[in-house]
């Protein structure tokens, strides 16, 4: 307990000194009151002459939600937020200079994407076609989380790469965006001093719980089928609450589990941020979640969570993770619809102001009332 406690005061030491020498970044730009706090790039797809076809991930997944969104009105060209792609810089501030230089090496990128080939390609032509996008995602999981704070609520349509670590990644996962997010939110904006992770991927979100193993400003709840990669043992220390699934868990269980522990977890600590990995691999017939979970069960499991949200006021951020089947792009799209018809998120959500200071005001008076507690 002593050690926890004191990398947590570590932890908040560096940030207190990463905010007097802070990098310029391009991330946290000014959005037009007239866009949606949803984040999106045509770059997010990887098309590159059907190599993306050997992972079981419909690479182009990103879109499709895109396109379904339009299809129902719902967003236009005009009020998407364009995410743009994380620098070196940007991504340093999680990730090792030995770790990025890793990923100059084909082998290395092939390993982690799970797509064997690349590795006979010049590392130009898999930076461009592959890492490129993902770290474009990843710039937009970072933009995203200053949206939530300003509008109180936000969607990337990206990002998610919850098995990628400051210095490993795996699993299809090469940047580990929510924790870069999270630093990024620590370092920059006030009153950011407490984040919530709930990760409802089918996976074990080993990356993001490796890097905040021993900090204490960072409450994660993870929900995940426990026969399944990535089983790391050692990163399941970080998780505060653990819910393990077997094989083929359906809709009623799986949703009385998500509804408990995730009004549980807000409950036992009040964050000024919820990181939502909303993975759809937990859809039935994924080849790689084993569960079976029906798509009307998806919808309603991200209803559960930004209403959890919501009703207690707390700006939250959700990145859509793995899911495998060409169908879960339709899926995604129908959860955001349901979530502007039940009134949790839209242009009335929020903060009723554009500059989202009402969401401001409210976090900087709980952070506050958490100083005043920790002072007694």
């Amino acid at each position: 307990m002593a050690s926890s406690i004191l990398h947590g005061k570590m932890s908040q030491k560096e940030d207190d000194e990463a905010e007097k020498c802070l990098h310029r970044t391009d991330l946290y730009i000014e959005v037009p009151s007239t866009c949606m706090p949803i984040v999106y790039s045509p770059d997010y797809n990887i098309t590159f002459m059907g190599l993306e076809k050997l992972h079981p991930f419909d690479a182009g997944k990103w879109g499709k939600v895109i396109h379904f969104l339009k299809e129902e009105q719902f967003i236009t060209e005009g009020n998407l937020v364009e995410a743009r792609e994380a620098t070196d810089e940007d991504l340093l501030v999680v990730h090792t200079k030995q770790y990025l230089r890793k990923l100059k090496w084909s082998l290395v990128v092939a390993t982690i994407t799970e797509i064997p080939p690349l590795l006979f390609l010049p590392n130009f032509l898999v930076q461009r076609k592959v890492l490129r996008p993902l770290r474009t995602q990843t710039g937009g999981t970072i933009m995203a989380g200053k949206l939530a704070i300003d509008r109180g609520w936000a969607i990337n349509v990206g990002g998610g790469f919850h098995h990628c670590s400051s210095d490993k990644g795996g699993g299809f996962c090469a940047y580990a965006d929510v924790t870069l997010a999270i630093k990024f939110l620590f370092e920059r904006v006030e009153g950011i001093s407490m984040a919530t992770i709930i990760d409802l991927d089918a996976h074990q979100g080993n990356g993001h719980e490796r890097d905040f193993l021993e900090d204490r400003r960072v409450f994660i709840m993870d929900v995940y089928n426990r026969y399944i990669y990535p089983g790391d043992g050692y990163a399941k220390r970080a998780i505060k609450r653990k819910v393990e699934l077997d094989w083929g868990t359906e809709d009623s269980e799986y949703l009385q589990k998500v509804e408990l522990h995730s009004e549980g977890a807000l409950n036992e600590v009040r964050p000024d941020i919820i990181i939502y990995n909303a993975g759809t691999d937990i859809l039935d017939g994924d080849p790689l979640g084993g569960l079976a979970i029906s798509p009307q069960g998806i919808v309603k499991r991200d209803e559960i969570v930004f209403r959890a949200a919501r009703r207690r006021g707390i700006p939250i951020l959700m990145v859509t993770s793995g899911g495998y089947q060409k169908k879960t792009a339709r899926i995604i799209a129908d959860s955001i619809l349901n979530l502007q018809r039940q009134g949790l998120i839209g242009d009335d959500q929020g903060t009723g102001l554009a500059d989202g200071s009402t969401f401001q005001k409210v976090i900087t008076l709980h952070a506050m009332k958490s100083d005043d507690q920790n002072s007694k």
